[in-house]
């Protein structure tokens, strides 16, 4: 075999083994100074995969910018923003990668300045495990609760509480089994939690700088024993993660394109969100209520040149595919197709909790654009139900929302949605919240539950029809069984 021959193989043989592993999303989060950086830098440079120009390059940096003495700032391998780096500080969200023999990961490191909250928050939006880092010197902090708050809120159910900093109380037992108790009955405990079910909790003592308990176990905690933090991500249940978006029942899919390339084939594209399908199964398009059966289901990542029509016969979250029904329904991009049996319910009127993300505060009655799913709509906030104290979970009365500002909202759109609960699924279940004057992101909502406004009833997907609409349905039933239509 030549070089380049067995070149090509080794790098096939290699994108293959990392195709087939997991992926897992984490964010580090806590206060400021409390070592976030430097434990992402840590974990990058134990696990091997810097490079030797940006390990040069952390090393010239640290000399200028460093606050670690002679050794490297492993900070300095995450945080790329000259101001960052200047006062030593993240006020970015940085996006790393790394592989191990196990996962592969994408690492969001998240500022701990209370002006960048929402920052933190676009981090967590998208993770599957939270990583709190608290001084081992100054313990549980302001910043502490808000972001275990958040974490909790945006329906992260892993979250590891990494006692950093150990090397400055020499590794103390006690110290760590103070802030562990301390941890569980001044912030875990006043959680809100839905079904009773709070977030599972791992604690590690630990020293990022140095590198004890990160990824392999430190001899300095002789008294510890669990696992370091690299083995326990590898080893963390992935399927409990999200137990819905893989739970065969259910199925949701936003629309965001209809296909059609020529007069014989329409096709109706998206990414599954939720759930799974399968040809032949009845479904339903929201919020319209109209239903019809899976005629073929098309998965492009198995389109090969040979042959262009490939069809799947069931599809599943979090796949993209393009569907084609039986029927000629009128579909569009923004409508949710779902199982006939499992209908969510649609209202224009939600009940939301808000992260607000901008300077200029929200006041009830303003006009925002909500991008919800694949839609987009005119939508205001009706009231507000009640602001909650990040410092000690209490619900406070306020007439408007300032940046960073968390707060139980009723939420009305221009037109009906068939929406989720947030707990149950991520996608179909938020909305962001647009200014519609500067096309600014000054928000984010996580639904709560479907609301009904005053004289109004909430729908499970259908819609009441007139008597002569059953009329004309019955009579086409009856006279043209070729057109197969359904019952209304």
């Amino acid at each position: 075999m030549s070089v380049d021959n067995k070149t090509s193989t080794d790098i096939e043989v290699y994108l293959k083994e990392h195709e087939n592993k997991d992926m897992l999303r984490f964010l580090t989060c806590g206060s400021v100074d409390d070592g976030k950086s430097t434990l992402i830098g840590r974990l990058l440079y134990d696990s091997k995969v810097i490079f030797e120009d940006q390990l040069a390059a952390a090393e010239s940096e640290s000399k200028k910018y460093g606050t670690t003495g002679e050794k490297i700032d492993m900070a300095l391998l995450v945080d790329g923003l000259q101001s960052e780096r200047e006062q030593g500080i993240t006020i970015d969200v940085a996006y790393r990668f790394f592989a191990t023999d196990k996962r592969k990961y994408i690492i969001a490191d998240t500022p701990g300045h209370e002006q960048y909250t929402r920052n933190m928050v676009t981090g967590a939006s998208t993770s599957d495990v939270a990583i709190i880092l608290i001084d081992a010197c100054k313990g549980i902090l302001t910043q502490t609760r808000r972001h275990t708050y958040i974490v909790n809120l945006l329906g992260i159910r892993h979250i590891i509480v990494a006692v950093n900093k150990m090397d400055l109380v020499d590794f103390d037992e006690s110290r760590f089994n103070e802030i562990e108790t301390a941890y569980a009955q001044e912030v875990l405990d006043r959680l809100p939690t839905a079904n009773n079910q709070g977030p599972t909790t791992y604690y590690i003592p630990m020293s990022a700088l140095d590198g004890d308990n990160v990824v392999d176990k430190s001899n300095r905690t002789p008294w510890y024993k669990g696992k370091p933090l690299l083995e326990l991500l590898d080893t963390i249940d992935l399927w409990s993660m999200e137990p819905r978006v893989r739970n065969t029942e259910h199925f949701r899919f936003p629309v965001q394109y209809v296909n059609r390339p020529n007069l014989d084939f329409r096709g109706f594209c998206g990414t599954i969100a939720l759930g799974s399908v399968g040809v032949g199964d009845e479904i339903t398009v929201l919020p319209s209520g109209k239903m019809t059966k899976v005629k073929s289901i098309i998965n492009a990542g198995n389109i090969t040149e040979a042959n262009r029509n490939v069809m799947s016969k069931e599809a599943f979250a979090p796949m993209a595919v393009t569907i084609t029904t039986e029927d000629e329904v009128d579909i569009s991009r923004g409508d949710i197709i779902v199982h006939s049996r499992d209908l969510p319910r649609v209202s224009n009127a939600l009940k939301a909790m808000v992260v607000w993300m901008d300077e200029k505060p929200m006041q009830p009655g303003q006009t925002f654009d909500i991008k919800y799913a694949t839609s987009m709509m005119p939508g205001h906030f009706e009231h507000i139900n009640y602001k909650v104290d990040v410092n000690t979970y209490e619900r406070e009365t306020v007439s408007e929302l300032h940046l960073n500002d968390i707060a139980s909202c009723k939420l009305v759109l221009s037109r009906p949605v068939a929406a989720d609960r947030y707990i149950d699924n991520r996608q179909t279940g938020s909305f962001i919240i647009i200014d519609r004057i500067t096309n600014n992101t000054v928000g984010a909502g996580m639904i709560v539950d479907v609301a009904a406004r005053d004289g109004e009833t909430i729908t499970a997907g259908t819609r009441e029809y007139t008597k002569a609409e059953k009329a004309l349905n019955a009579y086409i039933r009856e006279h043209f069984p070729e057109w197969r239509c359904r019952p209304c």
